[in-house]
């Protein structure tokens, strides 16, 4: 497993618009993304997200870890 330290909201959504992921809207500091088939994520555009956090983001959208980590 990889390492989550230091990746920022806006680091992490550019990884998700990878993987098909499109921005609906912004709600405060939370970017809103859809995909046809996967889960809507709501994520923070912080300097940087917390770990637990993010692992989470990426267990709920069903792609994997080291594959989400390797585009960083």
């Amino acid at each position: 497993m990889g390492n989550f330290s230091n990746l920022s909201g806006e680091r992490a959504v550019k990884i998700f618009l990878k993987f098909g992921y499109r921005i609906a809207h912004q709600t405060g500091s939370h970017i809103i993304l859809n995909h046809k088939s996967l889960p809507t994520l709501s994520v923070p555009n912080h300097k940087e997200l917390a770990p637990f956090l993010l692992r989470s983001l990426i267990k709920k959208s069903g792609i994997d870890i080291d594959e989400f980590l390797s585009h960083k």
